[in-house]
């Protein structure tokens, strides 16, 4: 009998539509029997993966996000606060609509356990250190803080400080860090679940000008312009990994409707499509997920 596989997730940036993904695509890994032995996030993706690496039922998260009101993670400052920083002050030290107080409270009542070390599966959590202006991996410390610094989008939220430096939406300088588990904890395999939005060119501005709150969907032209290496234009791409293990690298980039800020209506949906695709594109593959590295990889020779 083949050794049952290590296998690890990576979870994509992709705004509020991806947190509502990504919790449909564990679900669908759940529903499938597939066990993962590491997760790494980014932005949307830490805040799920960190749930779910957390020890949280995967079913009490779906019912609590399917449920939430905005005011619980999202708390701009009044207008005449706003108005006062812009016009008086002329924007000086303002460096965002909102701060980070109830969305850090918001993950911190739906983690089951409250710090990196206490994890039931590896997690890491992919931030923009803007003070050293590098990528930061958080493994350590405490879980909400460090969840919401990889999710602080510039300009709706303010810069988060942990230990004396500010950090921002892991999404600026990558949109998924398949390197963080990979090689690291040895894995058989990656999955990676990537559902940031990706438009280009003019095109990609006109949508975002017709859109509900255009500078969000500018913001995510922005946030999302550099195309990851593993993205092949197709719902089910296999890869190996660029780190030196060589692992086969499963790549699954749904098709699902969209969402516009802020969350209003539409992510049980988005949720219900995210899994019923990831089901049906995995299904060919589970019983290698479970203990065939080689005929996983032969998947990886056929593309």
């Amino acid at each position: 009998m083949n050794r049952a596989m290590k296998v690890g997730v990576v979870l994509s940036s992709g705004g509020g539509r991806g947190v509502f993904a990504h919790t449909g695509f564990l679900l669908a890994l759940e529903q499938l029997g597939i066990e993962i032995s590491a997760v790494a996030g980014c932005s949307a993706g830490a805040l799920v993966g960190g749930v779910y690496a957390s020890g949280t039922d995967l079913h009490d998260w779906a019912r609590t996000i399917a449920q939430a009101h905005t005011r619980e993670y999202w708390t701009p400052d009044p207008w005449p606060r706003f108005f006062w920083q812009m016009i008086v002050r002329k924007g000086r030290g303002y460096t965002g609509f909102s701060g980070n107080e109830a969305a850090i409270e918001f993950i911190r009542s739906n983690l089951t356990a409250q710090s990196f070390e206490t994890c039931r599966i590896p997690f890491y959590s992919l931030a923009t250190n803007l003070t050293q202006r590098c990528k930061t991996l958080f493994s350590s410390g405490e879980l909400a803080p460090r969840i919401m610094a990889s999710a602080a989008m510039p300009v709706l939220y303010r810069p988060l400080e942990i230990d004396g430096e500010f950090y921002s939406d892991g999404a600026t300088i990558e949109l998924a860090s398949t390197e963080a588990i990979c090689c690291q904890h040895q894995l058989d395999a990656l999955i990676v679940h990537h559902v940031s939005v990706h438009r280009e060119g003019p095109e990609g501005l006109t949508y975002a000008q017709r859109q509900p709150w255009s500078l969000v969907e500018i913001l995510y032209l922005l946030l999302y312009r550099k195309r990851p290496w593993y993205l092949s234009d197709q719902a089910l791409a296999f890869h190996n990994c660029r780190c030196g293990c060589s692992a086969p690298v499963v790549v699954v980039e749904p098709d699902l409707p969209e969402l516009v800020w802020p969350l209003s209506r539409g992510g049980i949906e988005v949720q219900a499509d995210a899994q019923r695709q990831a089901v049906e594109l995995l299904q060919p593959w589970v019983s290698d997920l479970e203990g065939d590295a080689q005929q996983l990889g032969a998947g990886v020779r056929a593309q």
